[in-house]
């Protein structure tokens, strides 16, 4: 069964860090891309940010060079560093395996400014 867990949501102030992670089980890890997607209150989900199996990253134009992908392939788990965190990166951080359309069930952020 394939399973994603997000963890490492908390409430910070603006220009604070987090470290979010997603642990992966249930298909050979090493293989696939993994994706940040997030929600915010009464809008869309949006992509974050993908890692791919080779370690190619991809970041949306409103994260880059403040978000950090990677990937700990010996602990099935992609991590998301964000720092410089503004208020409107509050939302609903989930983790996504393309290959499967399996989704985590989501870790809070919310930045107060």
């Amino acid at each position: 069964e394939v399973q994603l867990v997000e963890s490492g949501g908390a409430m910070v102030q603006a220009g604070g860090s987090l470290r979010l992670s997603c642990a992966v089980s249930g298909f050979a890890f090493d293989d696939y891309a993994i994706g940040w997607f997030r929600q915010a209150p009464g809008k869309a989900r949006e992509g974050v940010s993908c890692i791919g199996s080779d370690g190619d990253t991809y970041y949306a134009d409103s994260v880059k060079g403040r978000f950090t992908v990677s990937r700990d392939n010996a602990k099935n788990t992609v991590y998301l560093q964000m720092n410089s965190l503004r208020p409107e990166d509050t939302g609903v951080y989930y983790c996504h395996a393309p290959r499967f359309d399996s989704w985590g069930p989501g870790t809070q952020v919310t930045v107060s400014s």
